[in-house]
């Protein structure tokens, strides 16, 4: 791995890491932390594999309230680097995708914890009017959010392949498989989590017409979407939630009527 390869993982990872508590880009989720990394390690195609199976996974990972849902970030970038480095397949890329998002998870929990103190800090500065005092408490918590995906990569791509693939070669395959598994099911709790908030329920005979097509048939994912798109033009043009209202038309004498009428008034 060049200089250059290991100081663009590190700047994704920060990115990475700021992005899961600012949630405006959305660069923490998989599908876009994955395929980056993938592009910097010369394997676009496994990342974007990678990334878009992970992101089906975290679509039920969301925080409520207190509960931290497992780090989508650390999981997304140092998944994608083990992978592609090791030559490992997507399947074990889920495994070490959930390992790794637990263990995010209680260190995103740390670090927010710890954040605790510059919020005080923040708010002293508030009351005494320092906006560059309140600038730099943010900028510092952000920054720890960054270092909290950084450390974690800057060790992985420091270890050797050799190193690495022995350490997972040594994970036992009961272990791989059950994350494997457990991995496959959240994913379907996840997906049946976002149509349950999605609410659309005339929309539903679509879904299950594409998910027997898809099942049914040979079709790739470029066909299944041409043809998703291609229904909903369809039912835009059927619906007739969708049609312009035409103007009601007159009736013949109704016209004439009123031409009757103006005369009379413009005698009158």
């Amino acid at each position: 791995m060049t200089t250059l390869q290991i100081v663009l993982l590190l700047l994704i990872a920060a990115i990475t890491g700021m992005g899961s508590v600012l949630d405006e880009g959305q660069t923490h989720r998989p599908l876009v932390a994955c395929s980056l990394v993938g592009w910097v390690l010369g394997d676009i195609t496994t990342g974007v594999i990678l990334g878009g199976t992970l992101e089906m996974m975290a679509l039920g990972w969301m925080n409520v309230g207190l509960a931290m849902a497992p780090d989508t970030a650390i999981a997304s970038v140092i998944s994608t680097i083990l992978v592609i480095n090791t030559h490992q397949g997507v399947g074990e890329g889920i495994a070490i995708a959930v390992a790794l998002a637990a263990a995010g998870q209680a260190l995103t929990i740390f670090v927010r914890t710890t954040t605790v103190f510059l919020i005080h800090r923040a708010d002293a500065y508030a009351e005494a009017g320092n906006m560059r005092g309140i600038e730099i408490m943010h900028i510092t918590a952000l920054c720890f959010q960054a270092l909290r995906v950084m450390i974690p990569t800057f060790v992985v791509v420091m270890m050797s392949v050799d190193s690495v693939q022995v350490m997972l070669n040594g994970i036992p395959s009961v272990v791989t498989h059950g994350l494997q598994i457990g991995g496959g099911i959240i994913v379907v709790v996840g997906y049946a989590m976002v149509i349950n908030m999605m609410s659309v329920k005339y929309l539903m005979p679509f879904f299950f017409a594409g998910f027997l097509m898809a099942a049914f048939t040979s079709f790739n994912l470029v066909g299944l979407g041409g043809m998703g798109l291609v229904g909903a033009l369809l039912y835009m043009q059927l619906n007739p939630k969708y049609q312009p209202k035409a103007a009601v038309a007159a009736p013949a004498g109704a016209h004439s009527q009123v031409a009757v009428n103006d005369e009379d008034d413009l005698d009158a």
